[in-house]
C-alpha cells in the first residue's frame, strides 16, 4: 500500500524503521498532515501489538520480519539489534514531531534492553538476534557475514549524548536519564546541565544548572511511563504539584546559575503481564524494575529456568553488586515451591557459564485462558500485574 494508507507495519522490521524514519523527516520538513497521521497508526500497530517487552521489533526470522498482530514468539523470536537500533531512530524523530514521551519511553526501553543486550560487555561481539527465551544455544558472535548489526552497534553507542536533550523555542526537555553534562542553546543563552546520577540501578537524579545570568525558560522532566509518584524538589524546595503535559513535568521559571533540580523515580520491582492474544506468555509474567526488564539464567538457578514459578504474592529483593557483569541490581526471590531464584538484567544474559535463559516465567493462580476482548486491555500489550482479587 502507498505510505499514506497504510494502517499496519509489514514484512522486514529493520527496512520498515528505516523507511518510517525518512518518512517522519520528511513530515517534519513539509508539515504534510497525512503522513503525520499515517505514523501515527504505525506507531500504534507497533507498540500495541508487536513489540517486545525489551523494545526488540520483528519477531519471525522468515524475512526477518514483522508477524501478525500479537504473534511474539520468545524462544523464536527475530527481534535484530538493527531492528531495536531503527526503533531508536524513528522514535526519537517522533518526540522531536511531538514533544511526547511516550516516544522517549520506547527509545529508554529499547536502549537498556533489546539494544545492549546486542553487545557484549567488553564491546567485541554481538547479538544478530535477541530471543527471549534460549536453551543455552545463542552466543554473540565476533562478526557475522552480513555486517550491519555490529557496525550499527559502534555508529549507535557514540551517538547516544544527542538523545538525552531536545529543545523547542525556549522549552528544554530532558529525555533521558544519564550521568554527565550537556549544553543547551536558549534564546542566545547556553543552558550547561550536568546530571548526577546511578540510573538506572537508582532513581534519584540530581540536575544542575550553569549559565552566565539568570535564564527564564521552561525545563521539562520526562517521567518514566514506569514511574509511579514521582517526586521534584527544586533548591530544597519540594514542588507540591507537578503540571505534566505529555509524560512531562513542567518546570517554569527565571533558572539561575547554580539551581539544583533533585528528581526521584522510585524503583520497585514489577510482574508484568502481556496481552492475553499474545499466545507465548499466557500464564506467565516478567519482572521489570525502573526501565531494567530481567530475565532468569541457568547459571543463577540450578541449571534450570523452565520451571520457575512465581507464588501469588513474591517478595522482592534488589541488591547492587559492583563486581558481577560489570556492576548490576540482582533481584531476589521465592519461587512458588520456595527455592530461591535469581533474576539478572536481560542485556547482560550469555556473560556466563552457557545455560537455557527465560524472559518469562509461569506465575502462580495466573490463568492461562483469558478474554482477549476484557475492554481494559485497549490500547495496551503490557501493564503491570496485579493479582486477581486485589485492587
Amino acid at each position: 500500500q502507498p505510505i499514506r494508507a497504510q494502517n499496519e507495519i509489514v514484512g522486514h522490521a529493520v527496512r520498515a524503521m528505516y523507511l518510517y524514519a525518512g518518512v517522519a523527516d520528511v513530515a517534519a520538513v513539509t508539515g504534510d498532515a497525512e503522513l503525520l497521521a499515517t505514523m501515527d497508526r504505525i506507531w500504534n500497530d507497533v507498540v500495541q501489538s508487536k513489540m517486545y517487552i525489551t523494545g526488540g521489533i520483528g519477531a519471525r526470522h522468515q524475512g526477518e520480519a514483522f508477524g501478525d498482530r500479537y504473534e511474539l514468539p520468545n524462544d523464536s523470536a527475530y527481534a535484530e539489534t538493527c531492528a531495536a537500533i531503527g526503533m531508536i531512530l524513528w522514535n526519537h524523530r517522533l518526540h522531536l514531531l511531538h514533544g511526547d514521551a511516550k516516544y522517549a519511553d520506547v527509545m529508554e526501553r529499547v536502549l537498556y534492553n533489546g539494544f545492549l543486550s546486542g553487545v557484549a560487555l567488553d564491546g567485541k561481539s554481538f547479538f544478530y538476534v535477541n530471543p527471549l527465551a534460549s536453551e543455552g544455544k545463542h552466543h554473540r558472535q565476533p562478526f557475522y557475514d552480513c555486517a550491519c548489526c555490529p557496525t550499527n552497534v559502534v555508529r549507535v553507542l557514540p551517538s547516544l549524548p544527542g538523545y538525552v536533550y531536545s529543545r523547542a523555542a525556549d522549552r528544554v526537555f530532558v529525555n533521558l536519564y544519564v550521568g554527565g553534562k550537556g549544553t543547551v542553546p536558549v534564546d542566545g543563552d547556553n543552558i550547561i546541565i550536568r546530571q548526577e546520577t546511578r540510573y538506572p540501578w537508582e532513581g534519584d537524579v540530581r540536575l544542575l544548572l550553569e549559565m552566565a545570568s539568570p535564564v527564564e525558560f521552561e525545563l521539562n522532566l520526562r517521567i518514566p511511563d514506569w514511574c509511579d509518584n514521582a517526586r521534584i524538589v527544586i533548591n530544597g524546595t519540594p514542588v507540591e504539584r507537578l503540571d505534566l503535559s505529555k509524560g512531562y513535568a513542567r518546570l517554569r521559571r527565571v533558572w539561575r546559575p547554580g539551581d539544583t533540580i533533585d528528581l526521584t523515580l522510585p524503583m520497585e520491582v514489577r510482574r508484568i503481564e502481556s496481552h492475553p492474544l499474545v499466545a507465548a506468555n499466557r500464564g506467565r509474567v516478567a519482572l521489570q524494575r525502573g526501565p531494567v526488564v530481567y530475565c532468569f539464567e541457568g547459571v543463577d538457578n540450578g541449571g534450570r529456568v523452565d520451571d520457575i514459578t512465581l507464588p501469588a504474592r513474591p517478595e522482592f529483593s534488589v541488591a547492587f553488586h559492583p563486581d558481577l557483569l560489570g556492576g548490576i541490581a540482582v533481584v531476589k526471590t521465592q519461587s512458588a515451591d520456595d527455592r530461591p531464584v535469581v533474576a539478572v538484567p536481560y542485556h547482560v544474559w550469555d556473560h556466563r557459564e552457557a545455560g537455557p535463559m527465560a524472559v518469562w516465567v509461569h506465575q502462580e493462580a495466573k490463568p492461562a485462558d483469558v478474554d482477549p476482548t476484557d475492554p481494559s486491555w485497549t490500547g495496551r500489550l503490557y501493564r503491570p500485574y496485579v493479582p486477581v482479587g486485589e485492587p
